[in-house]
């Protein structure tokens, strides 16, 4: 998993795998378990931090993230993703 990808701040990211454990992006860092973010769930690029790890503002919160769990979600994939909640509904 030493994939570098890029993104930009306010890029819209999903989480494609789980890692073993995810850490929060706050000043104090956290190790929580990894299914407070489900997989597959949508997030916002916040920042870019040191080491390959970007801070997502997921629902549950902030987290840091390597890249690899990461890939940019293009808007058919979003348009999508409503689409099949409006169904749903």
């Amino acid at each position: 998993m030493s994939e570098n990808k890029e993104f930009s701040v306010g890029d819209k990211v999903k989480l494609v795998a789980s890692p073993p454990y995810i850490k929060t992006a706050e000043p104090m860092p956290m190790l929580r378990p990894p299914n407070v973010v489900k997989l597959g769930e949508e997030g916002t690029i916040l920042d870019r931090r040191p080491g390959n790890y970007w801070a997502v503002r997921f629902q549950n919160g902030a987290f840091l993230l390597e890249s690899s769990y990461l890939e940019q979600v293009t808007t058919e994939d979003s348009s999508s993703h409503v689409e099949s909640h409006i169904d749903d509904a």
